[in-house]
């Protein structure tokens, strides 16, 4: 129906073609037509060419100046935040970690539409020099989430640590009075062709090397800026290679010129090929098998800078300043030739940079070359040789822990945080520490802060303890820090304090023979140089004497039993066994001159005992004032005993005095059932010191276990102990904790962290940074790293408070009925 109101097709042929119709006009006249046409314009031109010009050029400048302020936005959208990841190499590098690096991080490229909006965020590997040192860092955007750089190269090289920083502020290496050379290195001939990455050593050891001798004042930065890209860009790589393999000219200033001054090209049909040499197809042969195998694998855009700067006094005439830029020019003539390493199918050559600082310090990355992830890969990766002086390693690699590792909580004794990925506490659950502790590092390594935050979890939740503290420093740091709720339980034995201590008797006991066999024992072994079997004879048959006797025995009447006649009289006028009387008709027998000689040895290890008031009140003050069986059962008791105020031998005799008693009220637990026993714990720094004890190590590790009291053994190295004792607190304390170790006793250590941890790790811990081989649910964990964490701020005056309290609690107390599954024992918290 449409079709029948149109006009037939001659007839509207027959209108286009009327007399005013421009076509007709031009079939009849072309050169007048277009003459015609170009007056016009030309006339529109002069009328509106002005107009016309100046809005260009205004939509020109206004496009131009919403470009730069694109780029604006996405630098500072991409610097905000930024951070400086330091790198420390392993003590061996991987070359195949750096692959493994540049592959991973091509997850930082982001989809197209937020490319387009905030652009695409890149890296910048560092190699920066001065004097003495050589760091590797990494400058990573905001943007990039955190830890994200830091897992891969650790990942990447198995034992790198990361330490990241706030990147500094701009203009880093700009100082006042500063000379500074720099450049670029870009590729020479298309990307597309490849640079070398087979290196039968390592390919920047002459980059390392080229800024060795900086002086004073003086700094050398390497960048390779590096992002990835896809899409366009890799497209855009991909036409320039066809043209570059078709003989066509490759850049864009070349093929324009091209197009305004074309030469003579032959007909299609007329040109020849050229024909090419052996040597020649051989070469375009290669070249396009490495064109092929580059495009096949990711890209990334990168751009190398570098940069060396100078200070320069300010009083410094023209000639000094030209004489120090003629230096950091001969230096940045090093750094730059130090790439012609990487010469092969392509090669870098030098493009001069006119305010290196300003760029070093901006990391800008414009258009640049593109690079493979194996290109990349040798030009930025840790060193491979060993031996760099001036480049710091990693110490101990970094190992997580294994699953299931206890956190935080009440029935978790704490140890520290993981350095590995989200640093998370660690520790080790209370029924896993009863298999004991065996904690060793060198002095300062951070022993005794681990020590004290185990304590005073222990002593918040409520569980009972002993400490033995040979220096002083850590019941002091526990004194200062425990809450003041808790005083009423605390019993402070403290070398250096002027107040009355508590007592602690040794000779008393239900089992007079144990009693007596403990205190002889502990005495042989702290004098073991110089202790003999008379010695051993005369202090057993006074002890035994001593315990016949009615009242107190007292270790003072020791000595008025061996010199005084009328005492000893009396004393063995009371003695029932004939064995005993036997020899004290021996001892009486003897002359005067011999009495003084066979109880000499022992009469100057009493009297360098009992000479110190400090310890003559504390174990021959009378009735003891301490129940070691209430302490075990919820109480605290810290006994200081430093060696600069007992002397070496007294502080090992007392302090394994306490360790006895503590061992003794363990075992009456016995009495209790084992689901009822509460958990306690004896810790022992300079744990050797203390176990000079009547009863073998390793038993009492096994059996401690049952009675449900946990061992903190801590010491410095393994020579301090005897092979017995060693081989015993190897075989029963079976959670390690080794902070730095000495090479020798890394070797050994290293059997209980194997193959996680390795000797070198054990030698090159940080200070507060441990290796922790646990037992995880009864059976032993693999071996990982932690860093311990510093203790709380200590509390003013709280000190003060908690040694009033102990002082009150010092006091002779009566015995207080009070039922522990039909067992009495005493309550010290009940001061008479």
């Amino acid at each position: 129906m449409l079709l029948g109101h149109l006009p037939p097709f001659p007839t509207l042929f027959a209108a286009s073609a009327s007399a005013h119709s421009p076509l007709v006009a031009y079939l009849r006249d072309p050169g007048g037509t277009v003459c015609a046409v170009l007056a016009h314009v030309a006339q529109w031109g002069i009328v509106w060419g002005p107009a016309a010009g100046t809005a260009l050029v205004v939509a020109a400048a206004g496009l131009g100046w919403a470009l730069s302020w694109w780029r604006r936005r996405c630098r500072r959208i991409l610097s905000a935040n930024a951070r400086i990841v330091t790198v420390l190499p392993p003590p061996t590098a991987d070359p195949a970690g750096a692959e493994a690096l540049w592959a991973n991080l091509l997850g930082l490229l982001r989809p197209a539409w937020r490319r387009r909006l905030t652009g695409q965020p890149h890296l910048a590997w560092e190699y920066a020099f001065d004097r003495e040192t050589i760091h590797i860092r990494l400058w990573v955007p905001g943007v990039v989430p955190p830890g994200m750089v830091e897992r891969a190269v650790e990942a990447a090289w198995p034992g790198a640590r990361t330490r990241t920083a706030p990147a500094p502020p701009l203009n880093l290496l700009g100082q006042p009075h500063a000379e500074a050379a720099g450049g670029e290195l870009r590729l020479a001939r298309p990307e597309a062709l490849p640079i070398r990455t087979a290196f039968p050593a390592d390919p920047i050891r002459a980059l390392l090397g080229a800024p060795v001798g900086l002086g004073a004042g003086e700094q050398a930065v390497v960048q390779i800026l590096a992002r990835p890209v896809t899409g366009r860009r890799i497209a855009k790589a991909r036409r320039a290679a066809r043209r570059a393999r078709a003989g066509h000219p490759i850049r864009p200033v070349s093929r324009l010129l091209d197009v305004l001054t074309p030469g003579y090209r032959p007909p299609r049909s007329r040109r020849a090929t050229p024909a090419l040499d052996h040597q020649t197809a051989l070469e375009a042969s290669a070249e396009d098998k490495v064109i092929v195998a580059k495009q096949r694998g990711a890209q990334y855009e990168t751009r190398i800078r570098y940069a060396i700067t100078a200070t320069v006094p300010a009083e410094a005439n023209s000639e000094r300043h030209a004489a120090v830029r003629e230096r950091l020019r001969g230096r940045g003539h090093a750094i730059a030739s130090a790439f012609a390493a990487f010469t092969e199918h392509n090669y870098y050559r030098r493009a001069k940079l006119r305010r290196p600082q300003l760029y070093i310090s901006e990391r800008r990355l414009g258009p640049g070359d593109l690079l493979s992830v194996p290109e990349l890969a040798v030009v930025a990766h840790l060193p491979w040789d060993e031996a760099i002086p001036s480049l710091q390693r990693a110490g101990a690699r970094a190992v997580p822990p294994p699953p299931g590792i206890a956190t935080t909580g009440p029935s978790v004794r704490p140890i520290g945080l993981t350095d590995t990925g989200h640093p998370r506490a660690v520790g080790l659950r209370v029924p896993d520490a009863r298999h004991h502790l065996h904690i060793l590092g060198a002095t300062g390594s951070g022993k005794s802060e681990l020590m004290a935050r185990m304590i005073l979890a222990d002593a918040e939740t409520g569980r009972g303890l002993v400490v033995v503290d040979p220096k002083g420093d850590l019941i002091t740091d526990v004194l200062i820090r425990l809450p003041e709720e808790l005083g009423h339980k605390v019993i402070l034995f403290d070398a250096d304090s002027k107040a009355r201590p508590p007592i602690l008797n040794p000779l008393e006991g239900d089992d007079v023979a144990r009693t007596v066999d403990n205190l002889v024992s502990i005495f042989s072994r702290v004098y073991a140089s110089s202790w003999g079997p008379r010695t051993d004879d005369i202090l057993r048959a006074g002890l035994l004497t001593l315990r016949t006797q009615g009242g107190i025995p007292v270790l003072t009447d020791l000595p008025k039993l061996l010199a005084v006649p009328s005492f000893r009289q009396r004393a063995v006028a009371q003695i029932s066994d004939g064995v005993l009387r036997g020899f004290w008709s021996w001892y009486d027998a003897l002359s005067e001159p011999a009495r003084a000689q066979v109880t000499a040895p022992l009469m100057n290890k009493l009297r360098g005992f009992l000479l110190r008031p400090f310890v003559r009140a504390a174990l021959a003050g009378g009735t003891s004032t301490v129940d070691m069986d209430a302490v075990l059962n919820g109480g605290i008791c810290l006994v200081r005993i430093a060696k600069d105020a007992l002397g070496t031998e007294t502080a090992h005799l007392m302090g394994s005095i306490v360790v006895a008693r503590t061992w003794q009220a363990a075992t009456h637990r016995a009495r209790i059932p084992q689901g009822r026993r509460p958990d306690a714990g004896l810790y022992l720094d300079e744990a050797h010191n203390f176990l000079k004890l009547p009863y073998p190590l390793e038993d009492m590790l096994a059996e401690a276990r049952g009675y449900r009291l946990s061992m903190t053994l801590a010491h410095q190295y393994l020579r301090q102990l005897p092979k017995e004792l060693e081989e015993g607190i190897s075989t029963n304390a079976r959670t390690k904790i080794f902070f730095n170790a000495s090479p020798e006793d890394a070797r050994h250590l290293a059997r209980h962290t194997e193959p996680r941890v390795t000797a070198h790790d054990l030698s090159n811990l940080d200070a507060f940074h441990v290796v922790i081989r646990p037992v995880l649910h009864g059976a032993e964990a693999p071996a990982f790293t932690a860093v311990t964490e510093p203790l709380p701020p200590p509390i003013p005056g709280r000190a003060k408070q908690i040694r009033a309290a102990a002082r009150r609690n010092a006091r002779p107390h009566r015995v207080s009925a009070r039922k522990v599954s039909g067992e009495q024992v005493a309550d010290p918290r009940r001061p008479t």
